[in-house]
């Protein structure tokens, strides 16, 4: 299965006699699936249905979702209802109206509800564009998921190449001289002839002590063997494919915990110049993973 960006952005329009319609959707990084419909008023299932499809489609990621309605008839004419103003006009020509009130204007009357009437379209028409556009959202859907495998599919090739270069970092900090016995050995002589030359004298078991925790301090291993883990982790976590980004994030964080524990430990300027490679890269990574669904 292959992984899934949380970018993404597709559209898909159709026509219905008179009216035109258009949906859109944008999808950005998020911690969750944060869904967000507009639709036109009136149209509120739409919104429903929009939602519900992408909770199935999708598991991450921030999506805003939009459709447009537009109607390209002539627009409604009013009328105005004769025998409601000539009611009215009747009615107002008996009363006798108080000094100082004038008689009822023309602008007046008409303003009243029902004197003028403007038809508004049917619910046959807007039943109508039901289907075709709930249709359409399904194929925003379907856009959507291809969009955001599709730049999952770049993000997979860049994940793997700074994955490619940690593996390769750990093997140089491996095999680096500065970790062989000679080395570490004219280290420990060097920082123990340091202690000696600054503290009172030692007693032999207490010198022991010092040169066993500087060993310990100066000893790599157990970082080299925890990112070899981690890579292995990684590789495995790519071929499973699927929603894997809160993982992969976990393993970054993890990665970048034992670079920085080798350049703490490294003691020699070759060994921390690849713990700072090792650190870059990670943060690379780091960034590339936040994409994934």
């Amino acid at each position: 299965m292959a992984i899934e960006s949380m970018t993404g952005f597709a559209r898909e329009a159709g026509t219905v006699a008179t009216h035109a319609f258009a949906w859109e959707v944008r999808s950005v990084n998020g911690r969750g699936l944060d869904v967000r419909v507009r639709v036109p008023p009136g149209f509120e299932l739409f919104s429903e249905a929009a939602r519900k499809q992408m909770a199935a489609a999708f598991s991450r990621g921030t999506l805003h979702v939009n459709l447009a309605i537009t109607s390209a008839a002539a627009p409604a004419r009013p009328r105005i209802n004769h025998e409601a103003l000539a009611a009215l006009l009747d009615a107002a020509g008996r009363v006798a109206l108080p000094a100082g009130i004038a008689p009822a204007s023309l602008d007046g009357l008409l303003a009243i509800r029902g004197v003028v009437e403007i038809a508004e379209e049917s619910d046959d028409a807007l039943s109508a564009l039901e289907g075709p556009v709930l249709a359409a959202l399904e194929r925003l859907v379907a856009a959507l998921k291809q969009a955001r495998l599709a730049e999952g599919q770049a993000l997979e090739t860049v994940i793997a190449g700074h994955l490619a270069t940690i593996a390769w970092l750990t093997g140089e900090a491996e095999h680096h001289p500065a970790r062989s016995v000679e080395a570490v050995r004219a280290r420990l002589s060097a920082q123990l002839a340091a202690l000696l030359e600054t503290s009172a004298p030692l007693e032999p078991q207490r010198l022991h002590q010092e040169a066993a925790l500087l060993a310990v301090r100066a000893d790599i291993r157990e970082e080299i063997d925890r990112l070899h883990a981690h890579v292995a982790g990684l590789r495995e976590l790519l071929a499973q494919g699927g929603p894997i980004g809160r993982k992969l994030d976990f393993l970054a964080q993890e990665f970048g915990r034992e670079a920085s524990t080798l350049c703490a430990k490294a003691g020699d300027p070759g060994l921390s110049r690849i713990g700072l490679d090792l650190r870059t890269t990670v943060d690379q990574l780091r960034e590339q993973v936040q994409n994934v669904e």
